[in-house]
């Protein structure tokens, strides 16, 4: 039991000291034209329907997720939206089953403002002085979340709970916590040194961390 504590002692250390490292920010640049054509497209061929995306139908159709489920997360970017590219805005639709988790990340490129449109949602941030600040959201609540800091969502009721997230970037890029600190090969003693424990409890903690490989 004392090292699971241990174990669990270090991962709301790990949350603590990466909120200022991983608080890299930047921002989309401004265009100087409405918006930017795909490449090789004549702007006068393009016509409402590039302006239009229905990626997120499905997502938002879709029945209420069993108990046990995985978060899911349905992305509206420039990549799945190219004429997004240059706006500065993008969108998610976020999928909560009973007692799950979108862990601890970051935009490093957006801020996220996040609306509950079904069910309920515990949220928090780390902001880079280190302060937690939490909030527990109802449907229709809306939550902001700065750009660049370390925060997560979480559904603590007794039913499915959905959100959806807008991103003051078209490519807001997500970072992981838990990924980055313990899933990209950062050498153990590294990690054991930097956390001021040993490396078979770095080890244990890589191993509940680091998502499966594909």
């Amino acid at each position: 039991m004392a090292g699971i504590d241990r174990v669990g002692s270090l991962v709301l250390v790990v949350l603590a000291l990466s909120a200022a490292p991983l608080a890299v920010v930047a921002g989309d640049p401004d265009i100087l034209t409405d918006y930017i054509a795909p490449l090789g497209a004549s702007p006068g061929n393009i016509t409402g329907q590039f302006f239009t995306y229905t990626g997120l139908r499905a997502a938002l159709a879709a029945p209420a997720p069993a108990p046990g489920a995985s978060f899911t997360a349905t992305k509206a970017s420039m990549a799945e939206f190219p004429a997004l590219n240059g706006q500065s805005v993008s969108y998610a639709s976020l999928s909560f089953p009973v007692g799950s988790v979108n862990p601890t990340h970051t935009h490093p490129r957006a801020s996220e403002l996040l609306l509950v449109v079904d069910g309920a949602l515990s949220v928090g941030f780390v902001d880079t002085a280190g302060k937690l600040f939490t909030q527990d959201l109802a449907t229709g609540d809306m939550f902001v979340f700065p750009k660049g800091t370390v925060h997560w969502q979480c559904n603590k009721g007794t039913q499915p709970a959905r959100a959806l997230s807008a991103f003051g970037s078209a490519a807001a890029g997500t970072v992981s916590v838990p990924v980055t600190v313990f899933g990209t090969g950062i050498d153990d003693t590294v990690l054991a040194k930097s956390f001021k424990t040993d490396v078979a409890t770095i080890q244990k903690l890589k191993a509940a961390l680091t998502p499966p490989k594909p």
